[in-house]
């Protein structure tokens, strides 16, 4: 049995002369290209997903026609949801970051690949995501940041959450290990960098990126190896991806050409006062851990004492490290918090 047919009134017919008729096949075909529109609209993410159900289904299917209207919606939803959780941007004028903004900015836009040259304390890791926000990037897909190390991807995150007034895991969120604290609604990823390379055997092309923070580089580890290859064939591949590579050495002029010439912007670092000091054991065995709890104690007294700031102890190892917190939590001292900090946290 064919279709009835549907009456439409043609645009810009005349009067009486102005109606055709449209079958039910045509009139499915027309709400596969508008479904099509509107998938075109929603973020990167559903795109891809939603997309490859559009290209499969039938137009005589009305069911599965009907049900992926439903959830196109709910995607336009979604990416309207996000979109009034747009940030409001400021920056610290204390930081030495500050002054490059707007030659950083420039590079970002108008080359795929910029490489920054910013020493320990010039405000790259923290600053570097809110600039990609403020040129408008992390509403379509993420702006993607990696760190080294799991400690660094977390305090970042919750830096950079603190900074623009969003929620950690949902307009700031950050995946390591065992952890993933990001939504469809999550503008920055802090991420380590083996996330990233973990990442590509399901998203060979990263589409869920449109910027892609590389940080730390200097430090050359194999990870930070091969996604700098990677990155490198997939910037031909997709134009439109942006990639800043940062790097705490002079050095950078390899990561430049590495790059086919891109731009280097150097932004200066920013230092504090070190006071060393000293403390002798009282017995010959520099092993013995009571000696060495009671000079650690007697230093931070007295170094109470003399000033309110911050100290940090070297130890041999992780075991120490956890033997002499308890040992000064014991002790119990006013208005001071022991913190450990070795590799595995």
């Amino acid at each position: 049995m064919r279709p009835a047919p549907v009456k439409v009134r043609q645009p810009g017919g005349r009067r009486g002369h102005g109606w055709l008729y449209m079958t039910g096949a045509q009139r499915k075909s027309k709400e596969l290209k508008t479904l099509q529109d509107e998938l075109n609209s929603c973020l990167a993410v559903d795109r891809r997903r939603l997309g490859r159900r559009l290209a499969r289904l039938d137009a005589e299917d009305g069911e599965r026609l009907r049900a992926l209207q439903s959830e196109v919606g709910l995607a336009l939803q979604r990416k309207s949801e996000k979109s009034a959780q747009r940030p409001r941007i400021s920056y610290p004028p204390d930081l030495p970051i500050t002054s490059k903004l707007e030659a950083l900015g420039a590079a970002i836009r108008d080359h795929p690949v910029t490489v920054v040259c910013g020493e320990t304390g010039s405000g790259k890791s923290t600053q570097l995501p809110k600039l990609c926000l403020q040129l408008g990037y992390g509403l379509d897909a993420m702006i993607g940041h990696t760190q080294p190390r799991r400690i660094a991807a977390r305090t970042i995150a919750d830096r950079i959450a603190a900074e623009t007034g969003m929620s950690r895991g949902q307009g700031v969120g950050f995946k390591i290990r065992h952890t993933d604290q990001t939504s469809p609604l999550t503008w920055v990823k802090i991420m380590t960098d083996g996330v990233l390379l973990a990442e590509i055997r399901k998203d060979r092309w990263l589409n869920a990126y449109e910027v892609l923070i590389i940080d730390e580089a200097h430090e050359r580890s194999l990870n930070i190896d091969f996604l700098l290859g990677y990155l490198k064939l997939l910037s031909a591949k997709r134009p439109e991806l942006r990639i800043v590579v940062t790097s705490a050495t002079i050095d950078v002029e390899r990561f430049s050409r590495y790059f086919a010439n891109a731009p280097v912007i150097e932004v200066s670092g920013r230092g504090y006062p070190v006071d060393i000091r000293y403390q002798p054991l009282a017995a010959q065995d520099e092993e013995d851990e009571v000696e060495r709890g009671d000079a650690l104690l007697e230093a931070v007294t007295a170094l109470g004492r003399e000033s309110q700031g911050d100290i940090l102890v070297f130890l041999d190892g992780e075991r120490e490290i956890r033997d002499m917190q308890k040992f000064l939590e014991k002790q119990q001292l006013p208005d001071t918090e022991v913190l450990p900090l070795y590799a595995r946290l």
